[in-house]
């Protein structure tokens, strides 16, 4: 019996680990880890109304290097959310945009790594006790 013919896809319709979908990934993870961040602070902001001394106590918590560390990741989520967002807008508004995403891609990606260049050594120095 003759093997069955397997069907020949055109390159690139398939993302296969390209950059479109790496972007459509990380985009998913950081909204998601920001959307569970701002349910965490909604709560914990609440507790003002019920308890201000629990409201108090909860706050000190957050002022740990963990904490400050999880602020690190907070912020590099929030820039590369809202830099690929960005992206996306110019990919759905621009004519050129489908033919210019890879390029874009890693436009986002340099300028994302120039925000935490530029964030991460001053924050971790006012964590970890220098200011």
């Amino acid at each position: 019996m003759p093997e069955p013919k397997r069907r020949k896809l055109p390159a690139g319709t398939l993302y296969r680990g390209r950059e479109g979908m790496w972007s459509w990934v990380l985009h998913r993870i950081t909204g998601t880890a920001i959307f569970f961040f701002l349910l965490v602070h909604i709560l914990d902001t609440a507790l003002i109304r019920i308890s201000p001394e629990a409201y108090d106590a909860v706050i000190g918590t957050y002022k740990t290097p963990i904490m400050g560390l999880g602020e690190v990741a907070l912020v590099a989520a929030v820039g590369l959310h809202a830099l690929n967002g960005l992206r996306i807008i110019f990919i759905d508004l621009f004519s050129w945009g489908p033919r210019a995403q890879k390029a874009m891609f890693w436009i986002v990606v340099v300028l994302w790594i120039l925000l935490l260049v530029g964030f991460v050594p001053r924050h971790l120095m006012v964590v970890f006790g220098g200011h």
